[in-house]
């Protein structure tokens, strides 16, 4: 998800225009997320967050859930809400980075929650340096700025994603993902606008 531009959040109780979402289901069920509008964010919308979890909802109670550009937090606040066992938010944002914590803190769901606030590329990297690793990863970076390689790169030399995990990327329909080494395309779901495309670890060969 875009990054919020400072100015684009404002406090609660002015008249800024909000992007209306939800938690679809779970613990934190129907509760409203904050993701007040701007030119730099584009929120991953109900529809296709549902589209998206029922493809999820078997792989994620107990999981380790990542959520990069995660915007309002909306993807990874639904991971928890449906059982994964934490889930960690990067945005280099302070503004996401705030909505995600009034997000986080409105759900009663930041016990199992990190927020970390840094470039997507060095963040992944500490959490490799920590040996963090993670069940499910979700992107969904801005479409035309050419992350989807990099970031892919360097979750495979970070070694953050587990050996039977997986990514899930969100695109604009009609985008050609890139095949990176070291990864294989598992399965692609188109979902309203987006499409979804689900990649793990390519097994090595001898």
């Amino acid at each position: 998800m875009r990054p919020l531009s400072e100015s684009a959040v404002r406090t609660a109780g002015t008249n800024e225009k909000e992007i209306p979402m939800r938690v679809i289901a779970g613990s934190a069920r129907r509760l409203q997320l904050k993701a007040p509008e701007g030119m730099d964010t584009r929120p991953t919308v109900d529809r296709v967050k549902e589209s998206l979890f029922n493809m999820l909802n078997p792989h994620l109670y107990g999981c380790a859930f990542l959520d990069l550009f995660s915007g309002s937090g909306a993807i990874g606040i639904e991971a928890l809400s449906r059982g994964a066992a934490k889930a960690v938010f990067v945005d280099k944002s302070e503004a996401c980075t705030g909505i995600i914590r009034q997000n986080l803190n409105f759900t009663k769901l930041s016990e199992n929650a990190e927020i970390i606030k840094d470039d997507i590329f060095s963040a992944i990297k500490k959490l490799g340096q920590r040996g963090e690793r993670f069940d499910i990863i979700f992107m969904d970076p801005p479409y035309a700025e050419g992350f989807y390689t990099p970031v892919l790169n360097e979750i495979k030399n970070s070694g953050i994603l587990t050996e039977d995990g997986f990514i899930v990327a969100e695109a604009a329909k009609g985008y050609a993902f890139p095949t990176e080494k070291g990864f294989r395309i598992i399965k692609e779901r188109k979902c309203g606008p987006a499409v979804m495309t689900f990649l793990n670890l390519e097994e090595e060969r001898c």
